[in-house]
């Protein structure tokens, strides 16, 4: 038999390897695409050196594959995009994200292969916010509120432009985290109410508000349904992804005070116009690079639950992990390996450190 061909854009990433991991455990050959493909390839995977915003390496890409792997490609995970929480306009959000999934589906699409699915990484944030209370479908409005999403909404539209016959799915994900965090917002709140900063102790936003998540291991789970189950679903469908159970901050932020140190850690709500002078503050101090910016002041009331009745009727698929039962393993592993944690985390130690 002849074995399936999954394609993973952004395949050294952290969702990509773990894709690319579960895939390349089974009868499925896993074609990594990426910039930089890495020095030690996953056991029973293949990568090719792909940049989505050339025209020739794209070209190049698809011939490798043909002539390597053969023509049938049961699935494209597409997961390569431009993110960053400047919050600020930038060019490669078009280049890479928007013009980069046109000038892939360009290539699947120059009759040298023939390809049974295209899936998005597209993201819960370009649906409007809601209120605690209310569930966010599919068919909420689409309200972007920063670059980021606005650049999936733009990526949607030109997938349903440039698809041709391949079916499409956009999934439309919630934060993601896995045991030892990996996500930004998270490790960052982590930090500062380890490290006893001042500011752990103020918020900006409603402190009863929240935003929904996804352990990456559910998420490379309903990834690998929406392939299983390619046949069976609409020619284009979005589908969100995440947690039935979304977390207020101030539960977040009083379980991690609990956690780290044995005590509740009580959060103070700032005025937005105070909260975004001192932002903005923060950010002129030489040397400086705090996360906390002033665009994030507007966003910080953002309100994220979801219903996942579409994931569970169409996938099949249901979160076996979540965030309330995950932070104590990420506590677990900061205090552990603080130095290796932050390490991990992309973070670097602020000068108040720990009573």
């Amino acid at each position: 038999m002849d074995r399936k061909i999954v394609i993973v854009t952004g395949s050294t990433g952290n969702i990509g390897d773990a894709i690319m991991r579960r895939f390349g455990s089974r009868a499925e050959e896993a074609v990594g695409f990426d910039h930089h493909p890495p020095s030690s390839p996953v056991p029973n995977c293949t990568y090719v050196k792909v940049d989505v915003t050339s025209d020739k390496s794209v070209e190049d890409g698809m011939r490798e594959v043909q002539e390597r792997h053969g023509a049938h490609i049961a699935s494209v995970v597409h997961l390569a995009a431009f993110y960053d929480f400047a919050g600020k306009p930038d060019p490669r959000y078009d280049s890479v994200t928007v013009e980069g999934t046109r000038r892939l589906l360009r290539g699947l699409n120059d009759g040298r292969l023939t390809v049974e699915q295209f899936i998005f990484s597209s993201t819960m944030l370009v649906h409007k916010p809601a209120e605690p209370g209310e569930f966010i479908d599919e068919d909420w409005p689409i309200e972007p509120a920063w670059p980021y999403p606005e650049s999936k909404v733009k990526t949607e539209q030109a997938i349903r432009e440039e698809r041709g016959s391949i079916p499409a799915v956009f999934l439309r994900i919630a934060g993601v985290y896995n045991d030892d965090c990996n996500s930004i917002p998270i490790a960052h709140q982590m930090q500062r109410i380890y490290e006893r900063q001042l500011n752990s102790h103020f918020y900006s936003g409603e402190t009863a508000h929240g935003q929904a998540f996804v352990h990456r291991d559910d998420l490379v789970d309903a990834i690998e349904r929406t392939v299983d189950r390619r046949a069976s679903l609409p020619p284009v469908v979005p589908i969100l992804i995440g947690e039935p159970e979304t977390l207020s901050y101030d539960e977040i932020q009083h379980t991690l005070g609990r956690l780290i140190h044995g005590e509740d850690w009580e959060t103070y709500m700032v005025p937005t116009p105070i909260a975004k002078v001192g932002a903005w503050i923060e950010n002129q101090i030489p040397g400086e690079d705090p996360f906390i910016k002033p665009w994030m002041i507007d966003r910080a009331s953002d309100h994220y639950a979801l219903n996942i009745t579409r994931a569970r009727t169409l996938l099949g698929w249901e979160p076996k992990r979540n965030l309330r039962d995950t932070l104590p393993k990420m506590v677990k592993a900061l205090l552990a390996d603080p130095e290796g944690w932050y390490k991990r985390n992309g973070l670097m130690p602020h000068e108040r450190q720990p009573a």
